[in-house]
């Protein structure tokens, strides 16, 4: 299991909030913890540490009055460690080779290949061809509802039709080289891991897959590599020191690298 730092940019500032909390409108969320420092601190960080496949994730949309101070701390963070983070937020295939060319080893897409709650192959397919599938991550973030875990998009506020099952990670597989799932109902809560979603998604294993949301204690940590089968990667936002936290990131990192 690896350790997946993230930058989550809300605002022009880096931030980790309760991701169910998010709204467009009036660009507001729950906040547990607003950082002094900028996105290439964090990114300057990582790279010290020599971390690799972290996320930063753009977390306005682009028709905010912050989305421009958003995406230049983005950017920043990119340029300080290039190859080293990948990027999502708004990404589609005409906006992709920005970043990617700004220093992303990978972009991140949700919303770009969704249409009327449904994945749109022909979009996917349109944007594989256009960077490549080992630069396209899809991010497959989703919520439980009326017992399925149905994929969300537009920043986690929008349930689409699409239900998270295997069946569905082998279709989209050949698209992308990995996939990123935060379980949104317990995003940013640091109350616990999702567990029947972490089991699922260890049952599969075929891409390298990061797991966020929940993570608040390092018993969370050990619980992950077990129902993920030591397959799955791992994210902690709000539990981590870094943000105000209580888990120390360098133990959090012996961790994972721990063989199971």
């Amino acid at each position: 299991m690896e350790f997946r730092p993230c930058i989550d940019i809300h605002n022009g500032k880096v931030k980790q909030i309760v991701g169910g909390s998010l709204k467009d409108q009036g660009d507001s969320a729950q906040e547990n913890f607003v950082a002094k420092q900028d996105a290439a601190f964090y990114a300057e960080l990582y790279k010290k540490a020599g971390i690799r496949g972290g996320h930063i994730i753009l977390l306005n949309g682009a028709d905010s009055e912050y989305y421009e101070a958003t995406r230049q701390q983005a950017l920043a963070a990119l340029r300080t460690y290039p190859g080293g983070l990948q990027v999502g937020g708004g990404i589609h295939t005409g906006n992709a080779w920005a970043y990617l060319d700004a220093g992303a080893s990978q972009v991140i897409v949700t919303s770009y290949v969704f249409h009327d709650g449904r994945v749109d192959y022909e979009r996917l397919k349109e944007l594989t061809a256009a960077i490549g599938r080992e630069r396209l991550v899809l991010d497959l973030s989703c919520r439980k509802i009326k017992g399925q875990y149905r994929i969300m998009t537009d920043r986690w506020q929008k349930a689409t039709r699409e239900v998270l099952t295997m069946a569905l990670l082998d279709r989209l597989a050949d698209s992308c080289c990995e996939f990123l799932i935060h379980a949104v109902d317990v995003e940013g809560k640091a109350g616990g891991i999702e567990q029947e979603l972490a089991a699922l998604l260890g049952e599969w294993g075929k891409l390298p897959v990061t797991y966020a949301g929940g993570v608040h204690s390092y018993e969370d940590l050990y619980l992950l590599k077990k129902l993920g089968r030591d397959r799955l990667h791992v994210t902690v936002g709000s539990a981590l020191d870094l943000f105000g936290g209580s888990l120390e990131w360098e133990k959090v990192l012996e961790i994972c690298k721990e063989k199971s």
